[in-house]
């Protein structure tokens, strides 16, 4: 067999893409990275990196508005908008080194801009060139999804992708969607001061979570001054006399709202159409997404792989780099040793104030899957730490298996609940249970101890009865 030019050629480099061709260069594999328009994809340019950053912002001016809570007389703030907005991009730029040509290429990896075609299972072209390879691996990531709503077409609507562009402070925003992007939006540009309308089809927002995290949110949003719409379609939009109105419905009664802006947050689709696959026969499933098999690979050609978002089923820059291991180390590898992928711990998290986080089975899914459990709730008001710093809300929530310390999932909503959600993530993965979390020592006063008093907390509940009453007549016996 003639020589190739790459192991492994990854197109995309976002967190899938980079992951894979760094661990292919690591292991001094043979590896190119095409990326056709930023390195660093959707998480570092338009996703995660400018939400938390413009989120912080959003934070600070919050924090200045409960100045009395801290015995702070007088503190006012006037947001700049526009340095606001600078403030995100100049994030970006500190972080752009992390995933820039520059590092790659000296880790080993031949980075090429372009627009990737994949000519046959082994061929890619890329600028005119054909480059051949064992391997393909599909990184390609996912886009907004913009629904097909009557007269949307005839505004310059918003999506995560382009709100970034923003300088100017929206007197009134819409924000279509209650999800984890829809509601850190929302919250976030109302905290900048703009009057936001959230709009969610769904009985309530973060639909995905138990019932008390969505309704939770929404009554801080409506604290807020957002107009929460829960249970309401957005039917069309219509322009009038220069007016841009968004045609609601809900319980069957329409009405119209008037918007300067519409941001759709709806979800997010697969980027897999237009660089060759149709014509290779790689099948897709019915939400878009690459059919994979449990190791990753395209059932109709073995040598093509597909992680990260294109590939689902999660979509977060975390799962996507946990996918890619499994794409460079199977690919590389492959005939002689593969490894399935591991879905068995997966957290995640919202960052809304509060924050909501989970690994593994919520509530909600327990009792839909039949699956027997054990909750121990912990509330955060009650913690040392969140009282001192008036953040005593919330509450710790973990699922168990009936008589048993074994660890199902969690559920976190609180100041950092997504750092807080990491012990439990390990815990999970490694098959400790409450009862070695109840043993390890946590630092006081810290967020952390909340983990310790629910284990705590369920250690009561199971507490032996019988030798407790045994232990009450002996010490009796010895007084």
């Amino acid at each position: 067999m003639a020589k190739r030019d790459y192991n492994l050629i990854a197109i995309g480099a976002g967190s899938a893409g980079l992951v894979t061709t760094y661990i292919g260069a690591a292991v001094k594999a043979k590896v190119a990275l095409i990326e056709k328009h930023k390195m660093g994809g959707d998480c570092l340019n338009t996703g995660c990196v400018p939400s938390k950053a413009l989120i912080k912002s959003a934070s600070v001016l919050s924090h200045i508005r409960r100045h009395k809570e801290f015995g702070i007389k007088n503190a006012t703030a006037e947001v700049d908008f526009a340095e606001v907005m600078e403030r995100v991009q100049t994030v970006i730029k500190k972080v752009e080194p992390h995933d820039s040509i520059e590092r790659y290429s000296e880790l080993g990896v031949d980075c090429i801009t372009g627009s990737a075609f994949i000519k046959s299972p082994h061929e890619v072209e890329v600028n005119g060139r054909t480059l051949t390879t064992s391997n393909i691996v599909i990184a390609t990531g996912a886009r907004p999804f913009v629904p097909p709503i009557p007269g949307l077409d005839q505004v310059d609507f918003l999506t995560s992708d382009n709100i970034w562009n923003l300088r100017v402070k929206l007197e009134r925003l819409m924000v279509l969607g209650g999800g984890p992007i829809g509601s850190e939006l929302t919250q976030t540009f109302a905290r900048l001061g703009c009057q936001v309308t959230q709009v969610e089809m769904a009985p309530r927002i973060l639909f995905r979570e138990d019932p008390e995290c969505g309704d939770y949110i929404k009554k801080q949003f409506l604290s807020e001054g957002i107009d929460v719409r829960t249970n309401t379609t957005c039917k069309a939009i219509v322009v009038e006399g220069g007016k841009q109105f968004a045609v609601v419905e809900k319980d069957g009664k329409e009405e119209r709202i008037e918007f300067d802006k519409i941001l759709v947050a709806v979800g997010r689709a697969p980027n897999a159409k237009g660089f060759g696959l149709e014509e290779l026969g790689v099948k897709l499933t019915p939400r878009g997404n690459i059919e994979v098999d449990d190791y990753l690979r395209t059932p109709s050609h073995s040598n093509i792989y597909a992680c990260g978002d294109v590939a689902g089923p999660y979509q977060f820059t975390h799962t996507a780099a946990h996918q890619a291991w499994y794409c460079a180390v199977n690919s590389l590898l492959s005939p002689i040793k593969k490894f399935k992928v591991d879905y068995r711990v997966v957290p995640w998290c919202t960052f809304t104030d509060p924050e909501v986080a989970r690994v593994g089975l919520s509530e909600t899914e327990a009792k839909e899957q039949n699956i027997p459990y054990e909750v121990s709730n912990y509330g955060i008001d009650d913690l040392d730490r969140a009282i001192a710093d008036s953040e005593d809300h919330g509450f710790v929530k973990v699922l168990t298996v009936p008589g048993k310390d074994k660890i199902l999932g969690v559920t976190i909503m609180g100041h950092h609940a997504g750092d807080l959600i990491a012990e439990y993530v390990l815990a999970m993965k490694h098959g400790i249970g409450l009862n070695g979390i109840l043993g390890t020592i946590h630092i006081y006063p810290t967020l952390a101890e909340a983990n310790k008093y629910v284990a705590g907390i369920w250690k009561k509940n199971h507490a032996p009865q019988g030798l407790l009453k045994l232990a009450e007549k002996f010490f009796n016996w010895r007084r």
